[in-house]
């Protein structure tokens, strides 16, 4: 488990109840900041493409210096990125970013929203990305979000002027906000919203521009800015003894897969928002210029307002208890409200409010993390009121039943527990991101309860109410059931409760790799979310494999525990590609899908479901060499890929890397943007160029030329670029047909740069030594020729090769080509090698 270092700062930000992590402790400072927030209501949706796109300083600014509601919509959930911190990719990298972004909300204030979009990865231009994309789907998800979330003012972080000059995504997300600014107003667009969001026309549109929109900050000097606001985005706030710009780098830290945690910065700090669309500005520095922010904004909303704004400017930090009545009565009146849109979320802020000053601690904790339906669950469930108000406990309810009536009067500081049954309906679908449940395509994930499309997570199903008597009025305050529980070494702790299936299957392996016709042993694991369970498990195969035996019975007494049977697979004689996967049949039901575990400091344990299959490849490659030195960087599955088809890999920590060490070694393999992490593997390179020398093959993959810790990254000069070719069908051309590692021992054709999955690859040199021989040439449409993917040179009695080719993300797919290929660079020069094994154990 990984550490995250600034959770108690964290916690400062976060709203009352975390989900599904510890809650927070709210101080007088947290309650004020709250009320001035409900006494705001004003409204703010800044919008990007992917998470880490947002502006976290002026989100932070939006919800903690105006106190405006303020949201995030990122069209994406970043899954085409990549993971610096573990193995997750795609979808799951997708999960993992989306809780990424919670996180930073909860340290900057704001709210999180999503498209269907999905992350394909990187594009180059509008176009492209449009088209890969539903636009009309996306459009409409913007629509809906802007219907949904109400709000005033639009920012948009991206430029929808400048198609092609940056990542195809970005450009697409300002394009879509400036269309949907005038459609979310009109009724006749998109009207199969109308069921459930009314129009909304926001006030005023901006585009969050910068110096780097120009070029220079000296460029940026001389630009008119009549048409801009300035905020000083730097503001210190006492209360919280942090500055804005803090909050947003410990925001922005958040981020960790991506490896954006930060420094945090102090000082006034300039951001600019440029007027796009809507009523202009008569000469105001605020956003909100022209409207009513005040409580008179809704009917009915000024005598509410006349009892809320005596709290906050009376308001008493040693005892904000009692502000209750006032509090109360202001519920009270906000329940007659018309305007259901203000009703439902100030409803919502009152409470919290009122639970805070109250000091009311309420909690439902099962005696597990996950159940199977028609299960039983104990909850244990703790009440307390920390005032000297009133309060009575009338009855709890769970998961809709019938009321439990309790009618207890909670004494000040006198904490009343109980335990309860809670029966998991046989029919309660499993927990899991609901955009997963079903196959979408490329560009898009299918999701059909339109109540569900943009949420940022799948709503929890198991909350119990509270039903509360304060102050003589009737109040239910809900809660999620979570499991808290302790461990020795890390305190208490708390996880989401989720619903699993009563068994999962899983292949440990997801690409299989077959380079004879020879037989392997797959194991299977099967893993029994209940007790008891009895059945048998089959392994569906592609045509023209075979499989035995055919079945084979399970048999697990107790839940959690796990069952391997291994099943003997035969490949065809020639190459060929599928699919396996395990089917458990139990009771009538059968069971496919995999049950995965995201499990880090930083964000809250997630249970994901997918579908469990395994790619086999039959494989016609020859290869030379046997023994493989790999250098880890920012995580891949290459080393374990390379073992698939019979090389011994070890991974070298840099320490390790000796002249002794590498000469039991027939290659060194430099894994992605090594260069970029690693700090001290630049005190490696004449160790590592001199194992070159002396025969032996180095490889290096593809590293940012940003923040590159040398800069002598191959024996000869070799200069970094960001030439990449994001189309995975472009065309290849050979520019060096007869050289060997097109020929030996694999004859390399077109055809292996067939099935190429997210792009061809990135980060290309753009100019090198004579010294290197470029072999391949590949572009995008309507772009100059790259041949910077893949360079050789020979150096003494060995092979230096560079290489953006994207295996990173190949391996893991099962591209036969991408395989044959790299089985050529470690061949390269290895003609009269002899099989050997000197890898050391």
């Amino acid at each position: 488990m990984r550490k995250l270092i600034l959770l108690s700062i964290i916690l400062m930000f976060s709203s009352y109840k975390i989900h599904a992590q510890k809650p927070a402790k709210p101080t007088s400072s947290n309650i004020y900041e709250a009320i001035q927030k409900l006494n705001f209501l004003g409204s703010v949706l800044y919008i990007a493409a992917h998470p880490d796109d947002e502006n976290t300083a002026l989100i932070a600014y939006m919800a903690n210096h105006e106190k405006a509601r303020t949201a995030y919509l990122s069209l994406t959930r970043g899954d085409g990125g990549q993971n610096l911190i573990g193995p997750e990719i795609r979808e799951l990298l997708g999960v993992m970013r989306t809780q990424e972004l919670l996180a930073a909300r909860r340290v900057d204030g704001g709210e999180q929203l999503f498209t269907r979009a999905n992350d394909f990865g990187y594009s180059k231009h509008p176009d492209e990305t449009l088209e890969i994309w539903d636009k009309n789907q996306v459009l409409s998800d913007v629509v809906l979000a802007i219907r949904k979330f109400k709000p005033d003012v639009i920012i948009n972080r991206f430029d929808h002027r400048t198609p092609g000059t940056t990542h195809g995504h970005h450009t697409s997300s300002a394009m879509l906000s400036v269309e949907a600014f005038d459609l979310a107003g009109n009724a006749s667009a998109f009207s199969n919203l109308n069921n459930i969001v009314s129009p909304w026309q926001p006030k005023r549109l901006f585009y969050n521009t910068s110096w780097w929109r120009y070029g220079s900050r000296e460029a940026f000097d001389k630009v008119d800015k009549s048409n801009m606001l300035a905020l000083d985005v730097g503001v210190y706030y006492p209360h919280k003894g942090l500055s804005n710009n803090e909050i947003a780098a410990i925001s922005r830290s958040q981020h960790l897969c991506q490896g954006f945690g930060r420094l945090s910065s102090r000082g006034s700090s300039k951001d600019y928002i440029e007027f796009l669309k809507g009523e202009p500005l008569q000469g105001s520095n605020s956003i909100f210029e022209g409207i009513d922010t005040s409580w008179n904004r809704i009917k009915g909303g000024e005598a509410i307002g006349a009892i809320l704004y005596e709290v906050e400017n009376n308001f008493n930090f040693s005892n904000p208890s009692m502000h209750l009545p006032q509090l109360v009565q202001a519920y009270k009146l906000l329940q007659n409200i018309e305007d259901k849109h203000w009703k439902n979320l100030k409803t919502k802020a009152l409470k919290d409010i009122i639970q805070m000053c109250a000091g009311l601690y309420l909690e439902a904790s099962a005696d597990t993390h996950w159940a199977t339906p028609n299960g039983l669950v104990t909850i244990n469930l703790e009440v307390l009121n920390r005032s000297n108000t009133p309060i009575t406990l009338v009855s709890i309810k769970k998961d809709n039943a019938v009321s439990i009536s309790k009618d207890i009067q909670l004494k000040n500081n006198i904490a009343y527990t109980f335990k309860e049954v809670l029966k998991i309906n046989e029919n309660r679908e499993p927990t899991t991101p609901y955009w997963l449940t079903e196959n979408g395509t490329l560009g898009m994930y299918k999701v059909n309860d339109k109540n569900l499309i943009g949420l940022p997570e799948t709503p929890r199903v198991y909350n119990v109410d509270f039903n509360l008597l304060i102050e003589n009025t009737p109040i239910t305050i809900t809660k999620p059931v979570i499991q808290r529980y302790a461990k020795p070494d890390k305190g208490e702790l708390y996880r989401p409760f989720e619903i699993i299936p009563e068994a999962s299957v899983k292949i440990p392996e997801k690409v299989i790799i077959f380079n004879t016709s020879n037989q392997k042993e797959i194991p299977v694991v099967v893993k029994a979310g209940t007790n008891n369970i009895d059945g048998y498990l089959e392994l569906n195969h592609p045509e023209g494999w075979s499989v035995y035996p055919k079945k084979q019975n399970v048999s697990i007494q107790n839940k959690d525990e796990e069952q391997t049977l291994v099943f003997t697979v035969i490949p065809p004689e020639n190459q060929h590609e599928g699919y396996i996967s395990p089917a458990l049949h139990l009771n009538n039901k059968t069971f496919s899908k995999e049950l995965i575990e995201i499990n880090y400091d930083h964000i809250p344990n997630q249970t994901v479901l997918l579908p469990s299959e395994s790619k086999v490849v039959r494989l016609d490659i020859k290869k030379r060499g046997e023994n493989i030195a790999y250098i880890e960087g920012s995580g891949d599955v290459v080393p374990e890929s390379l073992q698939q088809i019979g090389y011994h890999v070890r991974i070298l920590k840099s320490n390790e890397i000796t002249t002794e060490t590498l000469s039991n070694f027939d290659a060194v393999i430099v894994g992605i943007r090594a260069y970029n992490t690693l700090e001290d593997l630049k005190f490696k390179q004449e160790t590592l160029f001199n194992f070159v020398e002396n025969g032996g093959n180095m490889i290096v993959q593809y590293n940012t030329s940003h923040r590159l810790k040398t800069d002598h990254i191959a024996p000869y000069n070799l200069e970094l670029s960001r030439d990449r070719v994001t189309d995975e069908n472009a065309e290849v051309k050979f520019l060096e047909p007869n050289h060997d590692i097109l020929n030996t021992p694999n004859k390399i054709t077109a055809k292996d740069f067939e099935g190429w999955t997210q792009e061809r690859g990135l980060y290309f040199p753009n100019k090198w030594d004579k010294a290197f021989t470029p072999i391949l040439s590949m572009h995008d449409k309507k772009e100059s020729a790259k041949k910077g993917s893949l360079l050789v040179a020979k150096h003494g009695k060995g092979y230096y090769m560079y290489t953006g080719l994207s295996f990173f993300r190949e391996f893991p797919e099962g591209v036969s080509g991408a395989y044959r290929l790299f089985a050529n660079m470690l061949s390269l020069g290895k003609d009269n090698l002899e099989n050997n094994s000197k890898l050391n154990d």
